[in-house]
């Protein structure tokens, strides 16, 4: 987006956010790697988090550009905006045990809670409606959003590829904290962030994966999304 559309088009307006630390739970993992990597190439400082420092460490060394690795504790009290992207099996047990760590920062879930099954994936739906609102359910003192869901994994990671040619639904209660969640999936060239809608709204946005998966065995692809006249 240029400067000229950004004026006649103020609902594209996003906030600095180049002095914000962006933690990473669940950072070794592939999608926590990818999200790692590419923000950190385009000058954000990042630290990726595991229950393990060691691994997180040699994970952030792997990473490189300035990455760092802590046990996870110590990513959320350090953090301004913390991604989280555990597996779903251990999202509420993570969360719980981070709550006060998390007092007041801006929490990106951009878990999926799928299952899998000889069909192929399928969504879950947490008692809570989604993992988002799970995450906000236990964290009462925290600025929940929910970003992130879309991405592959594959091309995140591979640094031949240059762009990322996807927008980022981004959805919360608090605008403020989704601006700054948009500001930063912008960072990334090829993407925007794109602000689809309050917290109640994230299952849809997470059952979503369970499509692309199938359009990405279909089609053998990394299929992202796009949200047109926008």
């Amino acid at each position: 987006m240029t400067s000229l559309e950004s004026a006649t088009n103020p609902a594209h307006e996003v906030p600095d956010v180049s002095q914000l630390v962006v933690g990473v739970l669940g950072g070794t993992g592939d999608q926590g790697r990818g999200l790692a990597l590419r923000l950190a190439k385009a000058g954000q400082q990042v630290i990726i988090g595991s229950r393990d420092a060691a691994r997180a460490e040699a994970s952030a060394a792997e990473i490189g550009v300035g990455v760092r690795g802590a046990d996870n504790a110590t990513v959320a009290r350090e953090s301004d905006v913390v991604i989280v992207a555990v597996p779903w099996d251990g999202h509420a047990a993570i969360l719980t045990a981070l709550r006060e760590e998390l007092t007041g920062k801006i929490v990106v879930d951009c878990v999926n809670p799928l299952g899998f099954d000889k069909q192929g994936a399928y969504a879950l739906k947490p008692e809570e409606g989604s993992a988002a609102e799970q995450a906000a359910a236990l964290l009462p003192d925290s600025r929940v959003t929910a970003a992130f869901h879309h991405l592959s994994a594959v091309l995140l990671q591979d640094e031949s590829v240059e762009r990322i040619d996807t927008d980022v639904m981004v959805l919360g209660d608090d605008r403020d904290a989704t601006d700054i969640v948009r500001a930063l999936a912008g960072l990334i060239p090829g993407m925007r962030g794109i602000y689809s809608g309050r917290l109640r709204n994230a299952h849809q946005v997470e059952a979503l994966v369970a499509n692309l998966i199938s359009v990405n065995r279909r089609y053998k692809a990394h299929a992202g999304l796009r949200i047109t006249d926008v």
